[in-house]
């Protein structure tokens, strides 16, 4: 499941730090980073939006106000530099709240309650992504179906992403890492660093911040993404 989520604040670097918060958190897409209220208002009502992460205090209009005048709601979640503005949040169903300067640790523990909610109302959303057993890229001029099972790894190199196939062979379609990342399921693959995605199923050992596959090639665990692949270790490990 993608969760496409829209940034309301009016401080740069508040819209610096989401953004990059979102793209360390693998079910997080972002739609759009915005400064004004009304300007939120149009994207939400050209976008899907099903997560909005909106700074209370703004210039323009109050953020509780702001979420009260929509007519269509996504999931909310407050962040604010205030604290005493929390219950204000919370009136208008608000669901999670965040109290900056905001940390990652927190940030991550309310886009994972964004998850369980929208689960457990839409647990259909997620399916065409988890049934999806292959992609189709176009590499040398054709189009070449590639089973999911047979990726181990993936190379980000600018405009291009090699593919690192189980067979020992790569393909290397023009498509940035990015690109590709938002066509392979979750569950299954995950971004470990800027340059780097790895077939979850495929990981024989993990040793001093690097995944390595069959004890040949050694790919590096980024800070940026370590927290997340430490939350998959630890919720698939025994003992």
């Amino acid at each position: 499941m993608k969760i496409k989520c829209l940034v309301l604040d009016d401080e740069p670097l508040a819209l610096d730090q989401m953004e990059n918060y979102i793209g360390r958190t693998p079910f997080l897409e972002l739609v759009a980073l915005s400064r004004s209220g009304f300007e939120a208002i149009d994207i939400i009502s050209r976008e899907k939006v099903d997560l909005l992460f909106a700074d209370i205090n703004m210039p323009d209009i109050n953020g509780v106000d702001f979420v009260k005048s929509l007519q269509v709601k996504p999931l909310i979640i407050f962040t604010t530099a205030f604290s005493e503005y929390a219950f204000e949040g919370f009136k208008v169903d608000a669901l999670d709240y965040l109290l900056k300067p905001i940390g990652y640790n927190d940030f991550l523990k309310s886009a994972n309650k964004a998850l369980n909610f929208l689960e457990t109302i839409n647990p259909d959303r997620s399916k065409p992504e988890e049934s999806a057993e292959h992609i189709f890229v176009k590499t040398d001029y054709k189009v070449v179906r590639i089973s999911l099972n047979d990726i181990l790894y993936i190379e980000g190199m600018r405009e291009y992403a090699r593919i690192h196939l189980v067979s020992g062979k790569s393909l290397m379609p023009l498509i940035r890492l990015h690109s590709l990342a938002e066509q392979l399921p979750s569950s299954r693959f995950m971004r470990v660093h800027r340059s780097y995605i790895v077939n979850l199923e495929k990981i024989c050992t993990v040793e001093h911040s690097r995944i390595i596959f069959d004890g040949k090639v050694y790919i590096p665990i980024s800070e940026q993404y370590k927290e997340v692949f430490q939350k998959f270790l630890s919720t698939h490990s025994l003992g």
